[in-house]
């Protein structure tokens, strides 16, 4: 490996050999760097090959000859400096282990994202764009690994002598792999899109596997020696913690939501640790333990705070899914409980005289069948003379079953009809297997919940799907996959990453009620049909059917996401344009008042100076600058303007001729710039050109940048709530969706925070095509959000499937907490 080290400041080890670490410290840093080094020179120069490639991709589809020269030019680039880049990042990776030691300024990440509005250059603009996509890439990959990350932190700790590092500042996080590589990208001298395009790459090739990568980091330090013992162990939870309330997002546990539709990151909403928790509680036993206990440092790691391991973290024994299922059973158990006691309630009040006869409600709102052992509807058993004893239905027999149904079309509906609901589904599997297997058959406890569960889920996303909306259809399309899924696998409803949850998920969110009229893509929709229609045809059991199916449906979303980032970019620049003009007006009204500070013109004089001269202010301020010679020259020339207009003295011809020729340049007609030069260049009124005809003409003029201008409102005092929802909101990422209330009925409609201004607290928003729906201002934001009008829309909250389970889980605990509540009291019901 050759190359040129690059320059670093002298306190800052560029080598673990030169560092002033420990011996033993020092020999396990360098092993470590050894270690890795081999899997980072392969994958960074697969990651050259493949960035290559995509440029080459680009220059045959540039839609320009000059995109297309631009892109040969990243080509030539890269072609002469290609060698330097590998050299540069493993420098930078190994300078990153040395100086763990080194104190690090705690605003050094901040530092990248400060923009100076004073200087309006086109830098800020760079720099900005290279940092939200490095920050994505580097978010995305700490969510994804952050067990691994958490343990890694913990002993690079040890080894720095220091607290636990966290995710933004360790060494090998991927928060610094970003950064090291940006650094190092600037040896190959590329534009902007070309940058862009390689930290993409970088993304895909380099990073992709990063938490397996982050693994067995850990496990060499820990051969190493370095806290062999510490295992991660979550966070134990109280009941009342273990389902959070969706509106408990804006404390800031949670992070928002960023990713565009079908890119939402996997939550699983409660673990099978919480899930015992409740159980536990429910049950006055102590919370069954489904971690194990570490040593010394990792009830340190067990105490961070940190979130709770999702299944997408750690891989589920059979045992621990079984384990958890039986939890859910029991919560099912609690809840028909409640209903039975409901309904023997209104049966007593209708057997009372006067009393009326009352139609008990089941689950999902459906009439109550007669209840079987255990007080499980749905599951009907025959009574009364002659009956039989009840037989029940293997698992093969019930899934044999809904495999005839499965190739059977749905029956005609009118637009009238209710759609079939997953506990019709259950009733119809059940009269086929009667008709098959006896008139006594019926369905095991553990089938029975298995419906139950999903009759409970599919009422909750559909309350969330608009009505009239393709994917209705599609979803009562899927039910009879989707329990067969459920019913061989019984982890589906803990498992985030289930392939048939996302398939259901995708469908669902195509038709959420948030999507406005302009969000609908037809062309998803057609794919979403054709991947239910494969699943219907295909599947038998192999889960591998649901991903191939919801494969192409992916890169469309992923294609449709990349489209989205382009036109949000788009919008982007254009109010970052918008906002440096307004800057600029506000700079240019902030120096003319400043010049009258000592003596005022006359009002018309004033009127000329706010409106005409104000718009020569402003340009030279985009143009050039607060530090430029020409903004002095503006400066000097209003100082100028002020001084002859207030003191008694000749027409300064000199004067005017610099105030007409500024005029000229902002697009002034010459006799109009001719006019306003002689009247602010002299005390004395111009007899050539009347007040009256000159202000008519300033009315009928467009100001520079007014096409554009949208009066604002005179901002009030902030509450105490609106103060801490704006605090909240100038600590938000770009991206961050919010979900907005459209009418009294609680309909709601997503919309993304593509960009605000710091300086004039102006908010851009686009929607899930990347096309801009709105303004507002951070102060309107924070009133909207203190109202309970708007809030932001969290990762735990992102997904239409996690949101219906979360509401799931609430209503089985509202249930249990009631009967909770009663037991002491009056007994179990």
């Amino acid at each position: 490996m050759t190359g040129t080290r690059p320059p670093s400041p002298a306190a800052t080890p560029t080598t673990i050999a030169s560092s002033a670490l420990p011996p033993r410290v020092r020999r396990v840093l360098q092993n470590l760097y050894d270690h890795v080094a081999t899997d980072f020179i392969a994958a960074l120069n697969a990651m050259l090959v493949e960035f290559e490639q995509q440029l080459f991709k680009q220059a045959e589809q540039a839609r320009s000859n000059h995109l297309q020269a631009q892109v040969f030019v990243d080509l030539r680039a890269l072609q002469k400096h290609r060698t330097e880049l590998v050299p540069h990042y493993m420098f930078g990776l190994e300078a990153e282990l040395a100086g763990i030691r080194t104190p690090r300024p705690a605003a050094e990440t901040a530092s990248a994202l400060r923009l100076d509005y004073q200087t309006l250059t086109l830098v800020e603009d760079a720099v900005m764009d290279q940092e939200i996509v490095l920050r994505e890439v580097a978010r995305r990959h700490e969510q994804r690994g952050n067990a691994q990350i958490l343990m890694l932190g913990q002993r690079f700790g040890v080894l720095a002598r220091a607290p636990a590092y966290d995710a933004d500042t360790l060494p090998l996080g991927p928060h610094r792999l970003c950064q090291v590589l940006k650094e190092a990208a600037t040896c190959l001298q590329l534009s902007l899109d070309a940058q862009l395009v390689l930290y993409r790459t970088f993304d895909h090739k380099v990073m992709q596997n990063y938490s397996e990568w982050a693994g067995t980091v850990n496990q060499f330090l820990s051969r190493e020696g370095i806290l062999p013992g510490l295992v991660y162990m979550p966070r134990r939870v109280r009941v009342q913690e273990a389902i959070r309330h969706p509106r408990d997002a804006a404390d800031g546990t949670a992070r928002p939501l960023t990713g565009w539709q079908g890119a939402a990151s996997h939550w699983a909403t409660l673990t099978p640790e919480q899930l015992n928790a409740v159980a536990g509680a429910l049950t006055g036993s102590s919370t069954a333990s489904g971690a194990r206990v570490g040593t010394g440092a990792a009830a340190t790691v067990a105490q961070a705070g940190e979130a709770p391991r999702t299944s997408a973290d750690t891989a589920e024994t059979p045992g621990d899914a079984a384990g958890s299922f039986e939890v859910l059973q029991k919560l099912l158990a609690i809840r028909r409980g409640g209903l039975q006691a409901d309904a023997q309630a209104l049966a007593d009040a209708a057997a009372q005289p006067g009393g009326h006869g009352t139609l008990t409600q089941g689950t999902g709102g459906h009439p109550a069948g007669p209840t079987g052992p255990g007080g499980r509807g749905g599951a009907a058993i025959p009574s009364g003379p002659g009956a039989g004893a009840p037989r029940l239905l293997p698992t093969p027999d019930v899934l044999d079953t809904l495999r005839a149904m499965q190739a059977a079309p749905l029956p005609a509906r009118t637009p009238e009809q209710p759609r079939r609901t997953v506990q019709d589904l259950q009733q119809a599997m059940l009269a086929a297997a009667r008709a098959q297997h006896g008139p006594d058959a019926t369905l095991a406890s553990a089938d029975s919940d298995t419906f139950e569960l999903l009759d409970l889920l599919y009422n909750e996303i559909e309350r969330e799907v608009q009505h009239d909306a393709p994917a209705a259809d599609m979803l009562v399309r899927l039910q009879v996959p989707v329990v067969q899924a459920a019913l061989r696998d019984r982890n589906f409803f803990l498992r985030a990453q289930h392939p048939a949850r996302d398939l259901l998920n995708t469908v669902a969110e195509s038709g959420a009620t948030w999507l406005g009229e302009e969000d609908v893509d037809p062309q998803l929709l057609q794919k979403l049909h054709q991947a239910v229609e494969t699943v219907v045809e295909t599947y038998e059991g192999d889960e591998t059917v649901f991903e191939d199916a919801s494969r192409e449906v992916q890169q469309h979303l992923q294609a449709a996401a990349r489209k989205a980032e382009l036109a949000e970019r788009r919008q982007v620049e254009a109010a970052r344009g918008k906002d440096r003009l307004e800057i600029a007006k506000q700079r240019a009204a902030e120096t003319i008042e400043s010049a009258m500070a000592e003596a005022k013109p006359q009002k018309f004089v004033q009127a000329l100076l706010s409106q005409a001269w104000a718009d020569v202010l402003t340009l030279t301020q985009l143009r050039n600058g607060e530090t430029s010679g020409e903004w002095a020259d503006a400066l000097q020339t209003t100082l100028e303007i002020v001084a002859a207009t207030t003191t008694a003295q000749g027409a300064n011809a000199e004067l005017a001729g610099k105030i007409e020729k500024s005029l000229v340049q902002v697009g002034y007609h010459e006799d109009e710039a001719a006019a306003i030069a002689r009247r602010l260049s002299s005390a004395e009124e111009d007899e050539a050109t009347s007040r009256t005809e000159l202000t008519a003409r300033l009315k009928a003029r467009a100001r520079l940048g007014g096409q554009n201008e949208v009066k604002k409102k005179p901002t009030q005092p902030r509450t105490p709530e609106e103060q801490e929802c704006y605090d909240y909101l100038r600590t938000l990422p770009f991206g961050t969706w919010f979900e907005f209330t459209r009418n009294q009925q609680g309909d709601v409609q997503r919309q993304r925070l593509s960009w605000f201004s710091p300086v004039t607290g102006n908010a851009l928003f686009v929607n899930q095509r990347g096309q801009r729906v709105g303004e507002h201002s951070l102060d309107t934001l924070a009133h909207l959000m203190a109202k309970g009008q708007a809030q932001v829309v969290t990762e735990d909250r992102g997904r239409l499937i996690d949101r219906a389970w979360n509401a799931t889980l609430n209503a089985l605990r509202s249930l249990t907490g009631r009967r909770g509540e009663a037991e002491p009291a009056g007994g179990a019901a």
